[in-house]
């Protein structure tokens, strides 16, 4: 019966579709909800979405024409069903279909609102205009309670809402995301799985590269699927488990085989990817949600992450090196918990620069690389990149603690090791970049110490021991406070100036591009000053003649 009602709406006279027929059957619709016309408003609807491909009977008449039914039909078909089925959007969307399931008024629109539903599918499959695409799914966004009655459609849906996610530009990206959003919640669990699965597996899909070209758009696809995993922790942390355990076990490999094939599969950005994803995973949830395969999570991944980062030491591999240590800040931020990750900073910070070299003098964004090209070593650039995020995390790492009871303790340690690199280190700036922070940590042990020694307190009243100076830092007017803020708004400004360079891909496309210029073809004009090209040289007498002519 549903199939022969859907077929009904296509039994109509094919006709010529103007702008006279369509805002006819615009106005009734939307002034009198006259379902006669919005039968024959859907029956163009379809033909417009099938425009190009195949014939469904009526004709578009021009691509005025095309675009009336288009936004009229997107814009008002919601509110149009939901006014003839006495719907209202502020109910419980689920139950309140349910209900509607049972009237009569359903069984006589159900075939009008699947017919909307699968054309506009259709649309998402064939149209390339982003605009186009946009609005459509942020339209079908507001229609996503009527896919509970047509099952067939959900996976459809879900397919293509996942592909415009992974592929389309920032916009559209976000328009498809809440689609995958809503959908996923809207019905429990009954849809969950499935969005998580297909956005993940997108995900993984999009890092499966050499390099990686748009950062931005990588780090909105990894937040986006943060985002839903966070819908239902404890069932996504049973999945990252797995997933951890399996790169644990692939690290292990790589430290006992060394073998080319499994380090080339751990040093690439599905891997390195797939761990920022559980990181942020973690990070996002591990205070809210009191969860033993959480927990258990956490403490594999900074193994994990470790190992990492001992398996990869050297110089060329400092970018993945500076991942990591970024990585495990933020899991100790978020938790509250100390990691020692200051031996993994000092460690790029007492790399010996060798004398600078001629090439590689580009800029480049050091997120963008997991293994720096050979020649970025003697660079310039590369000292002060590396030098300068490694310097900021580890601030970083000191500031998550300067008003800890224990801050002279942790810090005498990386104090130690900070003067002897100041002392053998010959680059200026990172020498007045270490001054700097040692004269900072040093302030600092010399002010909690000082706090410390008038406390009666002994070390095992851990409730004293944690509100130690939380007066002072609600303040936030600490010196080595003001320090950090002063290292966050330099790498502001140098990110906002940055914000010009490209890529490392993009500079080897650039330099193809100039090794290989683009020559006239024989015979070609000068169009500038009118002068002949014979065999793709200009004569210079001609030139001449033709500029005194001028």
């Amino acid at each position: 019966q549903e199939a022969q009602g859907e077929d009904d709406l296509i039994k109509n006279k094919p006709k010529l579709l103007t702008d006279d027929v369509i805002n006819a059957w615009c106005q009734m619709v939307k002034e009198d909800n006259n379902q006669s016309a919005l039968i024959s408003l859907l029956n163009a609807y379809r033909a417009a979405c099938h425009y190009g491909t195949e014939s469904i009977g009526h004709t578009i008449e021009n691509s005025q024409s095309f675009c009336n039914v288009l936004l009229f039909t997107l814009s008002n078909a919601d509110d149009v069903f939901r006014g003839l089925l006495q719907m209202s959007s502020s109910k419980s969307k689920k139950e309140t279909l349910t209900e509607l399931k049972k009237t009569p008024k359903w069984k006589c629109l159900k075939p009008l609102v699947k017919s909307f539903l699968r054309s506009t599918l259709f649309l998402l499959n064939q149209v390339t205009d982003s605009e186009i695409l946009t609005f459509a799914m942020t339209r079908l966004r507001a229609s996503l309670t009527f896919f509970d009655a047509f099952p067939s459609l959900v996976q459809p849906l879900i397919k293509a809402a996942v592909h415009l996610w992974a592929t389309g530009g920032p916009i559209l990206s976000s328009a498809s995301f809440l689609v995958i959003r809503d959908f996923a919640t809207m019905f429990g669990s009954k849809y969950y799985d499935t969005c998580l699965s297909k956005t993940f597996v997108a995900f993984i899909s999009r890092s499966r590269v050499t390099e990686i070209a748009d950062i931005k758009h990588m780090q909105f696809l990894r937040d986006c699927v943060v985002e839903l995993f966070s819908v239902n922790v404890k069932k996504s942390s049973l999945k990252s488990v797995d997933s951890m355990t399996r790169f644990s076990k692939i690290l292990i490999c790589g430290f006992q085989t060394k073998k080319k094939e499994a380090i080339k599969k751990i040093c690439s950005w599905e891997y390195i990817n797939c761990i920022d994803l559980w990181v942020r995973f973690i990070s996002a949830n591990i205070r809210d949600h009191d969860n033993k395969d959480l927990q258990y999570l956490f403490f594999m991944t900074i193994q994990l992450i470790v190992g990492l980062a001992n398996m990869f030491s050297g110089p060329r591999y400092f970018p993945l090196r500076l991942k990591c240590i970024e990585w495990l800040n933020s899991l100790s931020i978020s938790s509250g918990d100390y990691i020692p990750l200051a031996p993994l900073v000092l460690d790029v910070l007492e790399y010996k620069v060798v004398k600078e070299g001629k090439r590689a003098q580009n800029s480049f964004t050091i997120g963008s690389v997991l293994k720096l090209p050979k020649q970025y070593l003697k660079s310039r650039i590369f000292q002060d990149v590396c030098f300068q995020s490694a310097v900021e995390q580890l601030c970083l790492h000191f500031a998550q603690w300067s008003y800890h009871i224990s801050f002279p303790d942790l810090a005498t340690i990386p104090l130690i090791r900070l003067r002897k690199i100041h002392e053998a280190t010959t680059i200026e700036n990172l020498r007045r970049m270490l001054k700097r922070l040692i004269d900072q940590v040093e302030q600092n042990v010399d002010f909690v110490q000082r706090k410390r020694d008038e406390v009666s307190f002994s070390p095992h009243e851990h409730e004293s021991a944690d509100s130690f100076l939380q007066l002072e830092k609600s303040s936030t007017n600490a010196s080595f406070t003001q320090y950090y803020k002063s290292i966050l708004d330099k790498a502001a400004e140098r990110k906002l100036q940055k914000c010009g360079d490209i890529s490392l891909p993009e500079q080897r496309n650039l330099k193809r591009n100039r090794v290989e210029p683009k020559r006239k073809p024989v015979g070609a004009e000068d169009h500038q000053n009118g002068v002949a090209v014979e065999n793709g040289v200009i004569d210079t007498k001609r030139r001449r003649r033709a500029l005194q002519a001028q």
